[in-house]
């Protein structure tokens, strides 16, 4: 009896460490999306300023040369 009882808790355990590596790696999958999004909207963000500098160096330029 003592036998089975030891064999269920530590069934029990088991499962609790399966679901526990489980939810760490939909964590950190979810935190990986994060990261690529964050990643892309910087990515976006910096040729937004690019562009916006090429146009302000192009009106600069076109002023001196009037």
């Amino acid at each position: 009896m003592k036998t089975l009882l030891v064999i269920a808790a530590a069934a029990a355990l088991a499962g609790c460490g399966v679901e526990a590596v489980g939810t760490a790696a939909t964590a950190a999958s979810i935190k990986k999306q994060e990261l690529e999004q964050g990643q892309k909207t910087m990515q976006q963000s910096q040729q937004k300023i690019d562009a916006a500098m090429q146009q302000m160096q192009q009106r600069a330029g076109g002023s001196t040369e009037q």
